[in-house]
């Protein structure tokens, strides 16, 4: 296997498997084509963010972002997907994003990282890399979507511990009505001087 950041030339074979992850090139000679991508990912990249938990596509703790080109409409889709179940030789030539491509504690937090710390969207942790993936995915398919558009992207996130509320509160300050209906009280988040009610109540 070889992991690679530039676009340095792969001589391929029919056998060759070759992506992305996290913008970095994955060429392997040597996959399992019986392996899931959760597995390649945690054990043979050692990007462990992503979490194992009902390996059935049921609790959403696996959740990634899949990205390829699509042909008919002449631009790249984003997917969630449950990576727990998905072959992955299925994404051969695909690009595939994890929680450690959005963002960290030591390069810079991604918004939506952010926002759930700011409303303290999570306790043990556990779903949190799924939920921050479905949202990722989300903002990537619509920087502007509706509450419930937030709600539905959601839908296959289970959280066991923290409640529904506080993880709702700090996604819905990117909808395009605001998380409490009024926009412009959201729109300085970043900058930590949001007058939001989600934020100082």
């Amino acid at each position: 296997m070889a992991v690679s950041g530039t676009d340095t030339a792969v001589q391929k074979t029919a056998d060759t498997f070759v992506f992305f992850v996290n913008g970095n090139k994955i060429v392997d000679d040597d996959v399992d084509p019986e392996t899931t991508l959760l597995s390649y990912l945690r054990h043979k990249l050692r990007l462990r963010g992503s979490k194992y938990s009902c390996g059935e596509g049921g609790c959403g703790a696996c959740t990634v972002m899949l990205s390829r080109y699509d042909h008919q409409e002449k631009k790249i889709s984003h997917h969630a997907i449950n990576a727990c179940y998905t072959p992955v030789c299925a994404v051969h030539g695909m690009a595939v994003t994890t929680v450690e491509g959005i963002g960290s504690t030591r390069t810079k937090l991604h918004p939506v990282q952010e926002r759930l710390t700011k409303t303290h969207g999570m306790q043990c942790g556990f779903c949190t890399p799924g939920m921050l993936m479905s949202m990722y995915t989300l903002l990537r398919n619509n920087p502007l979507p509706l509450g419930s558009d937030i709600e539905e992207a959601l839908v296959g996130n289970l959280c066991r511990c923290t409640g529904y509320r506080p993880i709702l509160e700090g996604f819905k300050t990117f909808a395009a009505n605001g998380c409490c209906g009024n926009p412009s009280a959201c729109q300085n988040l970043n900058d930590g001087d949001s007058d939001c009610w989600v934020l100082h109540t």
